[in-house]
């Protein structure tokens, strides 16, 4: 069992105290912030110690079998919002209409697993309706940001040869840009009703709600040839939860507990580029 250690900062006494207690026979320095432990005395017991310690340290820990590698994998699946990207987009868009507190609230509850997602969306989008459609561009221009790490971590990927895929509950007005701007292969998102230059309330078709991600994971790997044990796949929200089940590799980033507690890695404090780290 190999343990990797990883932060923000290169506080090589920190990464080393908590390294320490894994009793590892080795330790080999992934860069100045990360070290990899390997062949650590791992016990049921210990491993909550150390997790503690680590949160305390703001260090993230992924334990792992043996060492693995990104040429193992053919795809990266990535959630967008509060993954790829910093903001929950249609929290944005609401606030464009002085509602965002309402929407806000009912999207942290779905994202906690509380609500029904697609009814939970179909509730916020209706709250849209009659916002100019231009709202969606200032969102866009003012308030999207990737998040950190995002674009190391897509070169990478990218450069290793895996194709990429960002599959969303949020809008196709996001992905699509975000797909032409950062060279994404496939992206999959519920569409807006537009009417007239203003948003209707509606998504047009079927809402992209946890089993269509699932779905749309499993068709992209079907087109590829792959099966999705060979997928990496990125979420923060309980509606990321089934396509993470069906990984070779799930990955919570920044996550709410329900989804920390049952990725293979969880990645708290590092950025998105904190993957490399773990499949170095």
């Amino acid at each position: 069992m190999n343990l990797i250690l990883q932060g923000l900062d290169g506080d090589s006494a920190r990464l080393e105290r908590i390294a320490a207690l894994a009793a590892p026979t080795s330790i080999t320095r992934l860069g100045p912030n990360a070290v990899r432990c390997e062949q650590i005395a791992y016990s049921p017991a210990l491993r909550p110690t150390i997790e503690v310690a680590a949160q305390a340290a703001q260090l993230d820990a992924t334990y792992m079998m043996g060492q693995r590698e990104l040429r193992e994998f053919k795809l990266v699946a990535m959630d967008m919002d509060s993954t790829l990207i910093t903001i929950e987009c249609i929290d944005e868009i609401a606030d464009m209409q002085g509602l965002k507190p309402q929407v806000a609230a009912i999207t942290e509850a779905a994202m906690r697993g509380e609500l029904d997602f697609a009814a939970s969306l179909k509730q916020r989008v209706a709250l849209l309706e009659g916002l100019d459609a231009s709202a969606l561009q200032r969102v866009y221009d003012e308030r999207l940001k990737l998040s950190p790490g995002a674009e190391t971590m897509l070169a990478a990927v990218q450069k290793a040869g895996l194709k990429t895929l960002l599959v969303s509950g949020g809008f196709t007005f996001f992905t699509e840009r975000l797909k032409q701007r950062l060279g994404l292969d496939y992206t999959h998102a519920n569409e807006l009703e537009i009417v007239d230059g203003k948003l209707t309330g509606k998504v047009l078709g079927g809402i992209v709600d946890a089993e269509e991600k699932q779905r749309t994971v499993e068709r992209v790997c079907a087109q590829m040839g792959i099966t999705p044990a060979q997928a990496i796949v990125m979420g923060d929200g309980a509606n990321d939860l089934k396509m993470m089940g069906i990984a070779g590799l799930s990955v919570a980033f920044r996550a709410k507990p329900v989804v920390r507690s049952q990725a293979d890695v969880a990645l708290n404090f590092v950025g998105l580029d904190g993957l490399l780290n773990v499949l170095s």
